[in-house]
């Protein structure tokens, strides 16, 4: 008979509980201590005196294009439990990517894209490569909606960039036309292609249908649409809306092709760049600019906080009632439930 030397492995399973209660507290601790950050750095006053200046039709209509752009995105993950083939109801990933993407807007995408996404995601039983799909697809649906929306935009010269940008007309009408050859690119990688997957880091990573390729590029320049309409609404719709979408769509890539003023975000430079000589003014830019990030930034993450506690608490109840289960008869087995 030879002997087992099992004594590292159990060491460490007796030391686990504690440090993934360590792990846990800390994450708390960033998350709050990110939150209290923003709120710090946040001028409320000049909030408050924006959002009053705001007529009631004007806040309803924004608030409305917001909840529906939060709509739309909450489908991205939706679209990612086909791909990953989990069974968590969908009613329960509405609100984790309602989180998810709050914090990604206000806190980065390290903390809402990804950290919570996998910790939420966990909490409700799903495994580390299912979370991996959910997330790759969330990323790509936001992006090819983005990567055609702005090629056709930018390719139809929709949008002329300022004398003093590093790019021209020209050059972003060659970049228009380079984002909408990566989207036909990978519409036919994943209608015609024969190798259908790739393996990163033990995470198995699939092309979807050609269907499902259509729907993701449909969602995503949806929800880019979407977020244009809440700053055209914000500007009181003295700009037309597809200059406003372009605006949008040029800023994303902006911080690359552009010198921005020191002091100025890069969508609030980009606008008072691109609109400071027309009929609104450098102030009136930015005012409406503070309320499109009031409305589609700051409130969501408002209800976002609370939707996240909620989430923490009921996932603790399903972890705690599936043990009780499993403790019941061990020799069952339990697939994860989401409640």
């Amino acid at each position: 008979m030879t002997e087992r030397h099992h004594q590292p492995q159990s060491g460490w399973r007796r030391r686990w509980p504690l440090i993934k209660k360590i792990l846990t507290y800390c994450f708390f601790i960033l998350v709050a201590g990110l939150l209290i950050s923003l709120a710090r750095n946040v001028d409320w006053r000049e909030v408050y005196q924006t959002l009053r200046n705001y007529s009631a039709r004007t806040l309803w209509l924004a608030g409305a294009a917001t909840a529906v752009s939060y709509a739309v995105y909450c489908c991205f993950d939706v679209l990612g439990k086909r791909y990953a083939q989990h069974d968590m109801p969908i009613r329960q990933i509405v609100p984790v990517t309602f989180v998810c993407y709050a914090f990604n807007l206000n806190l980065s995408a390290w903390v809402g894209g990804i950290a919570l996404r996998y910790r939420l995601y966990s909490r409700f039983g799903l495994r580390t490569s299912q979370i991996t799909r959910v997330f790759t697809m969330s990323v790509l649906t936001n992006w090819l909606g983005y990567l055609w929306l702005a090629g056709l935009i930018f390719a139809l010269g929709w949008i002329t960039p300022p004398d003093d940008w590093k790019i021209g007309h020209t050059a972003l009408r060659v970049l228009g036309a380079g984002l909408l050859l990566a989207s036909a690119i990978y519409l036919w990688a994943c209608g015609f292609s024969k190798r259908r997957h790739w393996t990163i880091r033990t995470h198995e990573l699939y092309l979807p249908s050609l269907r499902l390729a259509v729907v993701q590029m449909l969602l995503g320049a949806c929800n880019w649409a979407l977020m244009a309409l809440v700053v055209y609404f914000m500007l009181s719709q003295q700009v037309a809306y597809p200059v406003v979408l372009g605006i949008l769509m040029i800023s994303s890539v902006a911080g690359v092709i552009a010198h921005i003023p020191a002091g100025l975000g890069v969508i609030e430079a980009v606008f008072v760049a691109m609109l400071g000589g027309g009929e609104l003014s450098q102030a009136s830019i930015v005012a409406g600019l503070i309320g499109y990030r009031v409305v589609y930034f700051l409130i969501p993450l408002v209800f976002a906080t609370m939707i996240y506690v909620v989430l923490e608490i009921r996932a603790k109840k399903l972890r705690s009632r599936d043990q009780a289960r499993s403790d019941e008869d061990p020799h069952e087995e339990h697939p994860p439930t989401a409640a």
